[in-house]
């Protein structure tokens, strides 16, 4: 195997760290929000967060930082937002609830609305035999969403650059 597919499968590995357990992020930087008031993430990115961005500029402007406990850099005041770094530049966000497409559409959202809002998005099924989920990917340019879905509902949301989420789903994820 090649360096370079050891450094793909080490951030594809790191990106299914920062996935998180499943334990909902608490402490100062996760805004107290009110159940159903979603903060959008676009194919850009967040307001203040950009796809293409590197670890050092996000650092520098104080909206990325390191935690002992978490899985891997974190987001100041997204805590249910995770990013995932490819060569030091930000390529995917995991997006929990309360975050939604500008569509409406959040983890928990049955996966025919997400049909409905994105009719062109590309089924992918997950390998037989695995704890994976399905996903559909709804490509927008070199931008995407990646809705991971158990058939029925929207499990988790993964933007970014396409070709990324397309790798992230071919290659496999975990929690932490």
């Amino acid at each position: 195997m090649k360096l370079r597919q050891y450094v793909f499968i080490a951030a594809l590995m790191a990106g299914a760290s920062i996935a998180g357990s499943g334990v909902r992020p608490q402490g100062p930087d996760v805004p107290a929000r009110p159940v159903g008031d979603a903060e959008v993430v676009g194919l850009d990115g967040l307001s203040d967060i950009e796809f293409g961005a590197t670890e050092e500029e996000l650092t520098r402007r104080g909206v990325l930082r390191s935690d002992e406990d978490a899985c891997g850099p974190t987001l100041t005041g997204h805590g249910t937002v995770s990013p995932v770094f490819f060569d030091d530049r930000l390529v995917l966000l995991w997006l929990d609830d309360p975050m939604s497409t500008p569509e409406g559409i959040t983890v928990g959202t049955p996966v025919s609305e997400v049909r409905d809002s994105y009719p062109s998005a590309t089924p992918l099924r997950a390998p037989r035999g695995t704890y994976r989920l399905d996903g559909l990917l709804a490509r927008n340019g070199d931008r995407a969403y990646l809705f991971l879905h158990d058939g029925t509902t929207v499990r988790k949301i993964i933007a970014g650059y396409a070709d990324w989420a397309r790798r992230l789903f071919d290659e496999g994820y975990g929690p932490c």
